[in-house]
């Protein structure tokens, strides 16, 4: 295409961008490799921490069976409440991995609601970490981020953190 060409309707503008366009395909090829690579320790596993409230979780996921131990039990004894174990799957269930991997898990601090948030907060970690390409899913999903709600501290004069003390009139 020239300087000098005009444009008098409509189809000669799509057979100048037609012409453009072929001009402009030499474009480097794309790839469709994962951006970050993937990191696993000596024993082929991927290791995270998650937190949630006042519980922290270290988490280690490699290939398996889909048995989920922590801190040594078998989560169907620790987590006795389904939503809880309902909570940890998640990040399997997003990815379409379920039953495919191990889970080791250490949690200290807060409740068992807040612990089973750090395990599932841990696992999408690792699971990003172990799978590059489930990141996107898993971060869709809200899984990556940590949930930085905590409770509020309790203020001086205050019965709880907002409430105030019985008003007494005499």
């Amino acid at each position: 295409m020239s300087d000098t060409d005009t444009v008098s309707s409509l189809s000669d503008l799509a057979d100048i961008a037609g012409a453009v366009a072929d001009e402009t395909v030499t474009a480097a090829p794309v790839s469709n490799a994962p951006l970050r690579e993937q990191e696993l320790d000596a024993q082929g596993r991927a290791y995270a921490t998650g937190r949630r409230k006042d519980a922290v979780a270290r988490v280690w996921i490699k290939p398996g069976t889909g048995k989920v131990t922590v801190n040594g039990r078998d989560q169907e004894v620790y987590f006795a409440r389904p939503t809880l174990r309902l909570v940890i799957n998640q990040p399997f269930v997003v990815g379409g991995r379920e039953e495919q991997y191990d889970v080791v898990a250490t949690v200290k601090g807060g409740g068992l609601s807040g612990q089973a948030g750090a395990v599932k907060h841990g696992i999408s970690q690792a699971l990003a970490k172990y799978e590059p390409a489930l990141r996107a899913a898993v971060k869709a999903a809200g899984f990556l981020t940590r949930d930085s709600r905590v409770v509020e501290r309790k203020k001086y004069g205050r019965a709880k953190a907002r409430r105030s003390f019985q008003f007494s009139k005499r």
